[in-house]
């Protein structure tokens, strides 16, 4: 399976521009790519069915209706990540006056979640998130989907970093959102495994940072799970 990125599609529209695009059999085009068509009104077909003969007309109109569908769903989830970093951002900005160290945790964060996006174009990221081995969270499991150590409640609000918790808590109930939706979109890909599950381990390693973070502010270096 080849993949066709935005940059490819980017490099050939410079070289003559386009109106029409054909999806060839065995290609499959990335979000970032689908994006790039739609932003400039150029019509996308797939080969072995928009530009062959058709036995009937619900054929001729299946085609348009499911590729619309899969523009919406990849635009849905695009703007889904640019809210998911505008909300990193804004943490961020909140911090600055009363954590900086803390601030900058967070904006790293925020730069290996704008990798995912690189992910799913298909390129390579070589900044990689260090796992820091707590009681629970390992090298081992740091990729996987782990309960929180502990429920958030009233009480949380009350502690000395009260305003921080809430805020780290915030951005991983949205990640955990944010991970169901690449579940969805990965359940149509036909593209390959390894790819699905670097996007998905990589949304469980930043929530399970936080959930690190979120325990250091709640009782500094001792573990706060199930207490």
């Amino acid at each position: 399976m080849k993949f066709i990125t935005e940059d490819d599609l980017r490099d050939s529209y410079k070289k003559e521009p386009f109106t029409e695009y054909v999806i060839e059999p065995g290609t499959r085009i990335t979000p970032g790519a689908r994006q790039f068509l739609a932003d400039r009104g150029i019509n996308m077909f797939d080969d072995d069915v928009s530009w062959k003969s058709k036995s009937t007309e619900k054929e001729k109109q299946a085609s348009p209706d499911s590729e619309r569908k899969k523009e919406l769903c990849d635009k849905r989830l695009l703007c889904r990540i640019k809210s998911m970093e505008a909300m990193f951002l804004a943490a961020v900005e909140d911090l600055l006056d009363r954590d900086v160290l803390l601030a900058q945790k967070l904006i790293a964060l925020k730069k290996c979640f704008a990798d995912i996006k690189l992910v799913m174009d298909g390129k390579n990221v070589s900044d990689q998130l260090i796992c820091q081995n707590c009681t629970v969270i390992n090298q081992d499991n740091f990729s996987e989907s782990l309960d929180d150590c502990f429920e958030i409640t009233e009480f949380h609000i009350q502690l000395g970093k009260g305003k921080e918790l809430i805020g780290l808590h915030r951005l991983r109930c949205a990640l955990r959102e944010m991970e169901l939706d690449f579940i969805e979109f990965f359940e149509n890909w036909d593209g390959e495994n390894t790819q699905r599950e670097e996007v998905i381990g990589k949304v469980n390693q930043i929530i399970n940072t936080l959930s690190q973070l979120i325990c250091m502010a709640a009782g500094g270096e001792k573990c706060q799970r199930n207490c």
